[in-house]
């Protein structure tokens, strides 16, 4: 059964730094599309980076160019956030996903079928 599970959430004040891990169980994938979405209060969901671990594709929503970096440890199945100069904007729910398979610019929603349970981020001013 695949797994994955967030880690790193918490709160911090307006430009401090955080990291989240999402630890993946039950598969190992060749090729993979991985992605983290947040969802803050009163909006809907939104794909914050994602990643093609095969080709390295990678994508930013626009708020946070410059600020996240997602990587990719593949040895040991988890994928990173690492968020910098957050902002209380950034507050939200955050949550990893995946395809399952496949790779490329990872930008259709709907094929993103293992999640984690998401864990909270929360930036104060």
């Amino acid at each position: 059964q695949v797994q994955l599970v967030e880690s790193g959430g918490g709160s911090v004040q307006a430009g401090g730094s955080l990291r989240l891990s999402c630890a993946a169980s039950g598969y190992r994938y060749s090729r993979d599309c991985l992605a983290w979405f947040r969802q803050g209060p009163g909006k809907e969901r939104e794909k914050v980076a994602s990643i093609d671990t095969g080709g390295n594709i990678i994508y930013y929503v626009d708020s946070v160019k410059g600020r996240f970096t997602i990587s990719q440890d593949n040895g040991k199945n988890t994928l990173y956030l690492q968020m910098n100069s957050l902002k209380p904007e950034d507050t939200a729910i955050y949550s990893c996903a995946a395809y399952g398979s496949g790779g490329g610019y990872c930008s259709s929603t709907q094929k993103y079928i293992y999640w984690g349970q998401g864990t909270q981020v929360t930036v104060s001013s």
